[in-house]
């Protein structure tokens, strides 16, 4: 396999890199950077992928966002490959002003109350995890299904997320578009500058040889 790491990696150790990559999240955004910039596409489809990579962290799909990312990158004909670094604009730094955003414009979108305190959210997350547990056990025992956690969890987390979602996350987006085109055309251009002048350096020194090598 190409892409295949030869130190394989503890799982502990995927975990905590997911939380905090090595070298920190400074170094994880400079990596990003330049791999978006080294990307063959033209700077506006790179683009439109950074927008759908994004865009995507403002929705409540979590788990799936680089299955999200792609489809939106598709429909924009963005890069697929900007589509999914992009996805790690949503890291432990940034999806608690994220989710608060979200949720805050959802409520407001649908005329409903969001309650902030952090152990009100938390206790929402913990009743519907513990609400899939319950009913997944059930099909096993002689227990019934309970969906009141799920369902408190959809109509006051879930649906607010989702549509409060979409204002910030087109905003945000936007702006990261706008600011990568002119960054990652520059980029490309001063890349080309670079290799034509190692080529027109290459093609001297060649000349040069044949010139030393050629009979008096």
């Amino acid at each position: 396999m190409v892409f295949k790491r030869r130190d394989k990696r503890a799982w502990w150790k995927v975990i905590a890199e997911s939380l905090y990559p090595k070298g920190g999240w400074a170094r994880a955004f400079h990596y990003i950077r330049h791999r978006l910039h080294r990307l063959p596409d033209p700077p506006h489809k790179i683009a439109r992928g950074v927008w759908a990579g994004v865009f995507t962290t403002f929705t409540p799909f979590y788990g799936m966002h680089f299955i999200v990312a792609a489809l939106v990158s598709r429909v924009m004909q963005g890069n697929l490959i900007a589509a999914l670094l992009a996805t790690f604009f949503g890291n432990p730094l940034t999806y608690i002003p994220i989710g608060v955003a979200s949720l805050k414009t959802g409520h407001w979108l649908l005329g409903t109350e969001f309650e902030v305190a952090e152990q009100k959210l938390g206790g929402k997350f913990a009743e519907a995890g513990g609400d899939l547990w319950h009913n997944f056990m059930s099909m096993f025992t002689e227990e019934t299904a309970d969906w009141h956690g799920l369902s408190v969890f959809y109509d006051e987390v879930f649906f607010p997320y989702l549509i409060g979602g979409i204002i910030p996350g087109i905003i945000t987006a936007s702006i990261c578009y706008y600011i990568a085109v002119p960054l990652i055309r520059a980029y490309q251009n001063r890349r080309k500058g670079r290799i034509k002048e190692k080529l027109a350096a290459l093609r001297k020194k060649k000349l040069e040889k044949q010139s030393a090598k050629a009979p008096e």
